[in-house]
């Protein structure tokens, strides 16, 4: 049955079709109980729900904004990225989808298994290596391949990228992008099976004067491990509950029962290496401390509180007169 609201003129217009025999309501009925059939391709499964894939856009969404923050500062001009377009499909499909020679960055997101593939048309990259060297952000290359030296500098500029790839993704997965490989024919590069299902993440970006895409590629074997996390139910759960009372009282008991260094320091002195060395049975050390003064009294390395020494059924004991100022910002 369709979900369409119908308006008061369409329902009066519909019953009135029906009293004057217009339309049979037993055809209708008829109609609302046939299957409906769906074309499937098995070539492009759906392996991503759309609450995923939601949620494959917001993180995107947040990489979007902190690769502009980062590109703005390396490359010094204006700099615009915006996420748009998240499409699943084979990655057959995808690899003839991309120009025959452009910027394809690989790299591992680990611990997950798998690569991912980040590439760039061929026009922003060399207007983002045309910036790295002092140009107006307009050089546009016609060389099939890549020099050394620009390898070495289009690596460099997009392996510092993944740290925001990182960061991006800290809100649902722990995941460390590491070793970036760059290769300029999507025709040598075979990430996975020709069939197999990889989501899509186009981003539009705008560097000075040009504009292009820089496409994320994720195979489903990559994401699979984590899916469960891509939920919305993911999104709304315990990590940010307040903790429970149970586990408030154990971890108490816990820090209440943790063992403290507790020392009373009776005073300093400051003596020469050679006055060290010449220190026998008998002699005596003068402390700057005068016998009036109160002691420190130290936790682990930290003074905390003043008292005074004594004694307590024959063994030395200090008691604790108040809380240690010394000039110091006083601990919570």
């Amino acid at each position: 049955m369709s979900s369409e609201i119908l308006s008061q003129s369409e329902i009066d217009a519909l019953l009135s079709a029906i009293s004057s025999g217009e339309m049979d309501a037993d055809e209708l009925k008829k109609e609302e109980t046939e299957k409906k059939v769906k074309v499937y391709d098995f070539k492009r499964a759906l392996r991503f729900s759309k609450d995923q894939i939601r949620s494959l856009t917001r993180i995107h969404e947040n990489f979007a904004r902190l690769l502009t923050t980062y590109f703005s500062a390396q490359l010094r001009t204006y700099v615009q990225i915006t996420a748009g377009a998240v499409d699943q499909l084979p990655y057959e499909e995808f690899i003839r989808s991309i120009p025959k020679m452009t910027v394809l960055n690989v790299f591992e997101a680990r611990p997950l298994n798998g690569r991912v593939l980040m590439e760039v048309n061929r026009n922003i990259a060399y207007a983002m290596m045309d910036r790295l060297m002092g140009g107006h952000g307009t050089g546009i290359s016609h060389s099939t391949s890549l020099t050394e030296i620009e390898t070495k500098i289009m690596t460099n500029l997009f392996e510092k990228s993944l740290d925001n790839y990182r960061e991006a993704w800290g809100s649902v997965y722990d995941i460390e992008p590491a070793d970036m490989k760059l290769e300029v024919n999507p025709q040598f590069l075979q990430l996975v099976s020709p069939n197999e299902t990889v989501v899509v993440i186009s981003l539009n970006t705008q560097i000075g004067d040009t504009s292009g895409m820089i496409n994320i590629c994720i195979p489903h074997v990559v994401l699979e491990p984590i899916m469960p996390r891509l939920s919305v139910h993911f999104w709304m759960q315990s990590e940010r509950k307040e903790p429970k009372e149970a586990e408030v009282n154990a971890l108490e008991k816990k820090i209440h029962g943790a063992e403290l260094e507790v020392t009373a320091e009776l005073g300093y002195s400051e003596i020469t290496v050679q006055e060290f060395l010449d220190i026998s049975a008998g002699d005596v050390i003068q402390l700057e401390t005068s016998i009036d003064q109160p002691l420190i009294i130290k936790i682990g390395d930290q003074p905390k509180f003043t008292g005074q020494p004594g004694k307590i059924r024959r063994k030395s004991a200090v008691q604790v007169l108040g809380q240690y100022q010394g000039g110091q910002k006083e601990s919570e």
